[in-house]
């Protein structure tokens, strides 16, 4: 496979069964409808990318913090958002083979339009005889109907439905108001946040692209109404690019959309999605949106709150608007693999696969062998040098097979350096460090490994 070539969705999750970074969930019960759970390495590959982003918008910038809100949250939140009424994706099924697709996207795929929001006309259209199932090639369908995306629960001491969080935003806007009381956030801060989110997507499909439990990396940037906030949309956009390009993805991979003005929300100034090019096409990984004051003031509306923010400086008040720059994890993840994974062709005439993660990204970082694992003095040496490297650095000790193999099960999962301890270890003190991406090794004093990979790494 050429590096030019996309890599497939089912060679990706093949690939990420087999190494261990994501398992398809409850396979031992048969699997259950498009649910993912992250290995050993896909859980340190998800938390590297969570901590370069965050110490990208958090850690390093003055005028963002943090928080962690629930994933149940009172129900009345989610009628000031518009989720409980207005959170729906259209859906159709064949009556034929009892397959049910998102309707929009069914009749964008066998005629080229885009109807969303239109049942009527999505309906009509799909009356016509070469309208054909994707699935068993009749033509026999319900009419197109909404369906809300949200799942809905049970809570002791509440009447009524609660819902698990279709989106983490929903706790930001609710926290404002204890965060400009307790923080000494001036206007323009933001409010940032990773966590879970679900939504009962009528068709999950494309692996970890469009799954009904996700997770988010979200800020909500208050500025001042009249601020000239084109610059600083752009900004936001550039910083977004930045932050695909720390995690590896190139910049040929990467495009932006805006959406058309009659298709934004009827709040929004201006949204744009940054999309991904994956081998089924252009897809959404992430998007920038100007939000005005509509979540503040609908939520000031709903709770008999006022949220407004006082400039003292000033002497007025006023509610943000919002730049909400927002990003998919696991679409972060994806593209991540997708885009460090390489066939390569070596001298000898064989193959590797190698993840070239940038090393912040590799979920291992140094792997340490004893040349021989039936030399215990070898064995010894290379556990204490384990030991020494892996209170900095995530590690792993394999003394498993002949080198050159374990090398290639290195070069498999992207860790960018290995350590082999033999005999000049123990006579000299020198061990061999071999680097993923040139294959060349090099001696180095054990005494000088922290330093030698502190300059690496």
């Amino acid at each position: 496979m050429s590096e030019e070539k996309k890599v497939p969705m089912e060679v990706i999750s093949a690939y990420c069964k087999r190494k261990g970074f994501i398992y398809p969930s409850s396979e031992i019960y048969g699997g259950f409808a498009n649910a993912y759970g992250y290995g050993p390495y896909g859980t340190e590959l998800k938390n590297n990318i969570k901590n370069i982003w965050w110490k990208m918008f958090v850690q390093t910038r003055a005028n963002i913090v943090g928080i962690d809100g629930p994933i149940l949250l009172h129900p009345k939140l989610w009628d000031a958002s518009g989720h409980t009424s207005g959170f729906n994706d259209a859906m159709v099924d064949c009556k034929e083979c009892k397959k049910r697709f998102r309707a929009d996207h069914l009749v964008k795929e066998l005629t080229g339009e885009d109807m969303e929001g239109e049942l009527d006309r999505m309906s009509e259209v799909l009356k016509d005889p070469k309208m054909k199932c994707p699935a068993c090639g009749k033509s026999n369908w319900t009419e197109a109907r909404n369906l809300n995306m949200m799942f809905k629960t049970e809570m002791n001491s509440y009447e009524g439905p609660v819902y698990l969080r279709p989106e983490t935003a929903g706790s930001i806007f609710v926290e404002y108001k204890n965060i400009i009381d307790s923080m000494r956030v001036k206007v323009p801060f933001g409010v940032a946040q990773i966590g879970k989110a679900f939504r009962n997507e009528i068709v999950a499909r494309n692996f970890t692209f469009r799954i009904r439990e996700f997770e988010q990396m979200e800020i909500e940037y208050f500025i001042d109404p009249e601020t000239n906030w084109e610059p600083l949309f752009e900004e936001w956009l550039e910083e977004q690019k930045k932050f695909f390009l720390n995690i590896g993805v190139e910049e040929k991979n990467l495009r932006q959309y805006e959406h058309p003005k009659e298709k934004l929300s009827h709040y929004s100034k201006k949204t744009v999605d940054w999309e991904f090019d994956f081998s089924f096409g252009w897809g959404e990984i992430s998007g920038l949106a100007h939000r005005s004051d509509f979540d503040l003031t609908q939520h000031s509306k709903f709770s008999n709150e006022k949220l407004e923010y006082f400039d003292a400086v000033n002497n007025k008040r006023y509610v943000p608007h919002v730049l909400e720059p927002t990003f998919g994890l696991d679409r972060m993840i994806l593209i991540s693999l997708l885009s460090a994974y390489r066939e390569e062709e070596l001298e000898n005439g064989e193959t590797r696969v190698v993840m070239k993660f940038p090393k912040a990204v590799a979920p291992i970082k140094i792997a340490v062998f004893p040349l021989l694992k039936n030399k215990p003095e070898l064995v010894e040496k290379a556990k204490e040098v384990f030991s020494a490297l892996s209170q900095e650095y995530m590690c792993e000790f394999d003394d498993n097979g002949n080198v050159g193999k374990r090398y290639r099960r290195q070069d498999e999962i992207g860790t960018p350096y290995c350590v082999t301890i033999d005999f000049d270890t123990i006579e000299k003190g020198v061990v061999t460090v071999r680097d993923r991406d040139t294959m060349k090794q090099e001696s180095v004093e054990v005494k000088e490994l922290k330093k030698f990979f502190n300059e690496k790494l």
